[in-house]
């Protein structure tokens, strides 16, 4: 019998155990049986009746004791009320038929918790949502420690989500992208949602196999004004580099008419040829330069 303890918390340890081969009992038991039903079926007294009686009688009895495990399943085992081991071996086996039989599912589960309304961590109201991948991992934490599993993952999972989501803003615009925000740090906010879930059931004898963020925006009264905040940002970002970009053609224009000599400008003529540039490269319609002319002195 070996012991087996993958959590730190207080709780109940699983105990792994490995059961009789089945098909060997299953042989044995059939030959008992078909003893029994010898004695009892062939002419004798009553010691014989009463002998081959009891030989059926053990012998079903026995087989109580046979089951299969799938791949990826366990049996939590209770004898009298005492924990005596968890199967996890896949096959056919036999087991003390005074054992009850408690069925584990080892295999991985998708949860999608319910939408939660949550205030990030600048009190915006935002809407969040996760999908977790999970499973059990020591079956006798999950069946001993917690009244239902799934249940205690469900309200735990919410309020790990709740945490993570209060603990960071919806969304890093002031900053400068030194703290991580719910929107843009989708990786690192998965790792830091599934060690907070894990830590929440711990005690469940639950592992996380993965958490990300399914569903995640602003609250319906305040979405329209953030909206039109991400705009205006958008259009000051845009704005940015079409400033830059003209800036770097006027410069580029000015400094060639210079080394090709193609025309000498007075520090006036700079700054009306600058004015027109600018205006045609940012003018959202199309702009009209304006040509400046000398009227010629009249003779």
């Amino acid at each position: 019998m070996n012991k087996r303890s993958g959590s730190n918390a207080i709780g109940t340890d699983e105990l792994i155990i490995s059961g009789s081969n089945g098909w060997v009992t299953l042989v044995v038991l059939l030959i008992g049986f078909m003893l029994g039903v010898f004695l009892v079926a062939t002419p004798g007294g009553p010691v014989k009746i009463f002998a081959g009686g009891s030989f059926l009688a053990i012998t079903l009895f026995c087989a109580k004791g046979l089951f299969t495990l799938e791949p990826n399943q366990a049996a939590v085992m209770v004898f009298f009320g005492k924990y005596a081991g968890t199967a996890c071996e896949s096959g056919f086996f036999w087991v003390n038929p005074f054992y009850s039989r408690t069925p584990v599912s080892l295999r991985i589960n998708n949860w999608n918790t319910p939408v939660l309304k949550v205030n990030d961590e600048r009190g915006s109201p935002i809407e969040i949502a996760a999908v977790i991948a999970w499973r059990v991992q020591d079956t006798a934490r999950a069946v001993f420690d917690v009244e239902s599993t799934f249940n205690y993952l469900q309200v735990q999972s919410e309020s790990a989500v709740r945490q993570v989501a209060s603990s960071h803003a919806y969304d890093d615009t002031e900053g400068g992208g030194q703290r991580k925000s719910l929107r843009t740090d989708l990786d690192a906010i998965a790792a830091l949602l599934r060690e907070s879930i894990q830590q929440h059931v711990e005690v469940a004898g639950i592992v996380i196999e993965e958490a990300k963020i399914a569903h995640l925006a602003y609250a319906p009264e305040i979405a329209s004004a953030m909206l039109r905040r991400q705009q205006a940002e958008a259009v000051v970002m845009a704005r940015q580099r079409l400033v830059e970009g003209a800036v770097g053609m006027v410069e580029g224009a000015l400094k060639n008419l210079e080394e090709k000599k193609i025309v000498s400008l007075t520090s006036d003529q700079r700054a009306v040829l600058v004015t027109n540039m600018m205006t045609v490269l940012l003018s959202e319609t199309g702009a009209q330069p304006v040509i400046q002319m000398t009227q010629a002195p009249l003779q």
